[in-house]
Order: structure tokens, then C-alpha cells, then sequence
């Protein structure tokens, strides 16, 4: 009695001086009920752009490079002129093949005079069979000299032509490495012309979407599979989707033994010259999913290796439900693969702070 009367008049005096006693704070989470839905899930796959014409630059003859008549980076038209190698050698090569030529045509003249003057003379039995034969030989040993030097007379312009190097496609100049007054010889790299245009996005596909797409009933022919695939968009490193939507252009048909993926392209178009080859960026190809349970990450909770969610119960305690997830890939959502059914009502935001068995509807 004299305890209780000590805890009453206790209580009584605080609450005389105005002081509140504490009382329970009931804190309410936001739910959602679960159904299925279709999704459009992005697959990004590395890729890196090339010109669809790049073409690299070479010398086909040897000399000294005379002259660069363009700047790294600059657009240039089909058949401009790009470099002028020395061609004075090349100039003397032809001069004297034309000179060959007239000795050769001079000399096809006479053996042609003699064989038609032996043949008359034949014909009068004058001179004997072998007479006639070999001048005919040696008329048709002339004619085959004048197509020899024909030859030699073309071969020394298209080499005298090949001092002057044009651009073989319109595009963008790349770097390059040469400087007036290098010797140069076949095979010297000069520069590269990327005909950008068109790009193609170059990446690899893991042999396992090949086979599921095959399983969903893509034709299993790389011609018809293409016209099937979607629009795909390119993200810059910097995360800037580019403006043109491409293609699947290319798919294939063997798998690399060495990484299990098969190499794919995408071209895009590129009217403003936007895009460069050796871009690095990201292929993003839309993949419907159909009927599928999404519910927000925030839902989520991760614990080491395991995913769960707080299921409400029908007495609104929440319990928490193992759950195996795939990223939606639009930074809000998860696709539930398995351990939720339709219908279910799960703790959204909040799920974080829920402990099991706790009332969360009131």
C-alpha cells in the first residue's frame, strides 16, 4: 500500500508539473498489392564505333613525300587529293617505255613488210617454206614487243598516277603520322580515312541470349533474325544517348571459342558527322518482357547474398519473404523472378526499418 500510494502520488506530480509521460509511436509503411505487367528491359552491351567505309592510306610506290594537302580531322570528298610523292622517277619511267613502244612499233613494221614481201615471193616459188616461216615468226615476235611495251607504257602511268594519292571515299581525316620530306614506301601508314556517314557499333553477344532468343522463336537464319530485332540506341561514355536510333546490321554466324560470344554490329546513321570512329560507348537493345511481377527497389532488402521483402499478413504484421530478383534497368524497379505471386501486398517504402512479425497497417 505505501508503494502504490509513493508511485501515485509520483505520477500525480508529474503530471501536476506538466510533464508528459512517453506513449507508444505507431509508425505507418507504404504497401502496394502485386501484379504482373510488360516491361521493356534495356540489354547494354560495350561496343566501340567504326566508320562503315574506314579506309586506311597507303603508297603504292616508293619516293619522297612532297606534299600533305590535308589537315587530321578534316571531311574530304571521293577522289580529293590527299598526298603528292615525288614523281619525277616515276615520269622517266614513262617516257622511256613510250620510247620502247616506238622502237617496238618500229620494229613490228619491218618484220610485217618482210613477212608480206616473203609470202609474194612464195606464192612465185621464189623463196622456200622455211623463209617464209620464220619471217612470219619474226613478224609475230614484233607484234607480241609492241603489246609488251603497251604494257610497260600503262604500268608507268598508273605508277606516275599513284604519286598523287586521293581520297578513295568521302569521310574525316584521322591522324597523321607522316611530315613533308619522309621517304615513304608500300606499306607506310599515312592516315586513315573513315567514311562516317554510317558508323557500325561493333560488340559481342554472349552465346546464351543467342540461344534464348532462338528459344522465343527468333528464326534461327542471321538474315531473317535481323529484321526481327528492334531499334537499338548508342550512350556515349558520358552517359548522352545519342539522337539517331540504328540497326542490327550484322550477326555472325560463329561463336568465338576463346569468350563464348558472337560479334554483332549496329549501324547508325551519322548525317551531322556527330559520331567518330574509336567512340567507346554502350548498344542499348530493348527486350520486352510480357507478364512479368515488377515491384520497386526500395522494396528490397539485402541481406549479404539474399534478397527479401515484408509480405503483410492478413493480420497486417509483416513477415519477410525470400526473393529472387533481375534489374528492370531503369534504376527504379525490379523484376521478381521468383517468391511473390499476384496478389500478394508487400511493404514498399519503409521496407528497410520493418522487423519481423511488426504491425504495419493500423
Amino acid at each position: 500500500m505505501m508503494w502504490a500510494l509513493t508511485i501515485g502520488t509520483a505520477v500525480f506530480g508529474l503530471t501536476s508539473c506538466g510533464i508528459d509521460m512517453p506513449t507508444e509511436v505507431k509508425t505507418s509503411y507504404e504497401t502496394m498489392t502485386v501484379e504482373k505487367q510488360d516491361i521493356t528491359v534495356p540489354i547494354k552491351f560495350s561496343a566501340k564505333l567504326k566508320g562503315q567505309t574506314d579506309v586506311t592510306i597507303t603508297p603504292q610506290v616508293s619516293g619522297q613525300l612532297m606534299q600533305i594537302c590535308v589537315n587530321e580531322g578534316q571531311q574530304v570528298t571521293k577522289g580529293q587529293t590527299l598526298f603528292v610523292i615525288d614523281a619525277r622517277n616515276a615520269q622517266l619511267d614513262l617516257e622511256a617505255a613510250q620510247a620502247n613502244l616506238e622502237a617496238a612499233l618500229a620494229s613490228e613494221n619491218s618484220a610485217k613488210l618482210e613477212y608480206e614481201s616473203n609470202k609474194n615471193l612464195f606464192e612465185k616459188k621464189i623463196v622456200s617454206k622455211y623463209m617464209l616461216d620464220n619471217s612470219e615468226n619474226s613478224y609475230k615476235q614484233a607484234k607480241a614487243a609492241v603489246a609488251q611495251a603497251r604494257a610497260s607504257v600503262s604500268r608507268a602511268k598508273v605508277n606516275l598516277g599513284f604519286c598523287t594519292i586521293t581520297a578513295p571515299v568521302a569521310g574525316s581525316i584521322g591522324e597523321i603520322p607522316v611530315r613533308t620530306g619522309d621517304q615513304v614506301s608500300p606499306g607506310t601508314y599515312l592516315t586513315i580515312v573513315s567514311g562516317n556517314q554510317q558508323m557500325n557499333a561493333e560488340f559481342s553477344v554472349a552465346e546464351s541470349l543467342i540461344e534464348e532468343a532462338v528459344a522465343q522463336g527468333y528464326s534461327t537464319k542471321a538474315e531473317d533474325a535481323l529484321k526481327l530485332f528492334p531499334d537499338v540506341t548508342f550512350v556515349m561514355k558520358n552517359g548522352t544517348e545519342y539522337q539517331h536510333k540504328g540497326r542490327i546490321t550484322s550477326l555472325t554466324g560463329v561463336v568465338n571459342a576463346m569468350t563464348g560470344t558472337i560479334a554483332c554490329k549496329a549501324t547508325f546513321p551519322n548525317p551531322d558527322g556527330q559520331l567518330y570512329s574509336g567512340i567507346q560507348g554502350t548498344v542499348v537493345f530493348p527486350s520486352d518482357e510480357k507478364d512479368v511481377i515488377v515491384i520497386p527497389q526500395v522494396a528490397v532488402v539485402k541481406l549479404q547474398s539474399r534478397q527479401q521483402v515484408y509480405k503483410v499478413q492478413p493480420d497486417s504484421t509483416a513477415t519477410a519473404i525470400e526473393v529472387t530478383t533481375e534489374d528492370a534497368g531503369n534504376g527504379q524497379d525490379f523484376i521478381v523472378r521468383s517468391g511473390l505471386n499476384v496478389g500478394d501486398k508487400i511493404v514498399t517504402v519503409g521496407a528497410n526499418n520493418v522487423q519481423e512479425g511488426q504491425q504495419v497497417l493500423f
